[in-house]
């Protein structure tokens, strides 16, 4: 089920509406780390009439709270957490141009609706890999919300980042085609 293709992020509306529920990406370029807290502020932001840290339009939002480092490690265990902690604020984003998001577990409608209307697209990252995943990520920076630790705002390039397609911007859900392919 699926093809593997290399992606480089940001993307744009021709990438998103190339990939399909149950393909495989590798994922190349410049993402985005922040989990909830962040997102709470990011949209507080939004709703003080104020620009955020960074311009999210085609950009990829991974949803984690990295582990600290260890000495000579860029990163430490980047494990992805629950998406559904981020689904009150992803259609905020969604609508201001946000192309991917990388995270676990199923969203909420109203993100799913956000992403057809708008085209954007959810990864699936492999909870319990957060060790192998770090190695993915070349480089990282915290450029906001220092205050928050592990769920501060960062930047990070990264390099063949794995993840897959589960839910395309049809809005085609990997969680329910899934089961129902097996079942045949």
């Amino acid at each position: 089920m699926g093809k593997e293709i290399y992606i480089s992020a940001p993307i744009d509306n021709i990438v998103v509406q190339d990939l399909k529920s149950g393909d495989k990406v590798l994922i190349n370029g410049t993402i985005y780390a922040a989990r909830d807290a962040a997102h709470k502020k990011m949209v507080e932001m939004l709703e003080r009439g104020e620009e955020l840290p960074f311009d999210v339009e085609g950009q990829i939002i991974y949803y984690v709270g990295p582990c600290p480092e260890k000495p000579n490690e860029i990163i430490g265990s980047a494990g992805p957490t629950t998406s559904g902690r981020m689904d009150k604020y992803a259609p905020t984003l969604i609508k201001l141009g946000l192309k991917g998001m990388v995270g676990k577990g199923a969203r909420d409608e109203s993100v799913v609706d956000a992403m057809k209307k708008y085209k954007s697209i959810y990864f699936g990252a492999i909870g319990g890999l957060g060790a192998l995943i770090s190695k993915r990520i070349v480089s990282q920076e915290i450029i906001a919300f220092p205050e928050l630790g592990a769920e501060a705002l960062r930047k990070m390039k990264v390099k063949d980042f794995p993840a897959i397609v589960v839910i395309d911007s049809e809005g085609n859900n990997l969680y329910e085609l899934g089961p129902n392919e097996y079942k045949k």
